[in-house]
């Protein structure tokens, strides 16, 4: 069993910047594909980024696509979202979720945090 636990949201003005971390425990998730999915107000959850259990390979949505870099230190059993340029359609509840087998690009994972809000005022 994997336990995830995301920190770092909170309000940011359009054009800034936040870091999200999600630290893990329960297990090693150096073999699992790691990902951020958000979920705003009256919307279904929406794929984010994901990121290979190496950290060789990463992919993004479209939306957030050179703005938005996942990465994740293996060794502290953590992974990061950097947002920059973040704009008010960010806005969302972002969770870490964790995945045996291969990356995908859609909101289909194994385990869940519980959510960190993110508020980006115009």
């Amino acid at each position: 069993q994997v336990q995830l636990v995301e920190s770092g949201g909170g309000l940011v003005q359009a054009g800034g910047s936040l870091r999200l971390s999600c630290a893990a425990s329960g297990r090693s998730i150096s073999s699992y594909a790691m990902g951020w999915v958000r979920q705003a107000p009256g919307k279904e959850r929406e794929f984010v980024a994901t990121i290979t259990w190496s950290g060789g390979r990463t992919f993004y949505a479209d939306s957030v696509k050179g703005r938005f870099t996942i990465s994740r230190d293996n060794a502290k059993n953590t992974v990061f979202l950097q947002m920059n340029s973040l704009k008010p359609e960010d806005t969302a509840v972002y969770y870490c979720a964790a995945r045996r087998g291969p990356v995908v690009t859609s909101p289909t994972y194994d385990y869940w945090g519980q959510g960190t809000q993110v508020t980006v005022s115009s």
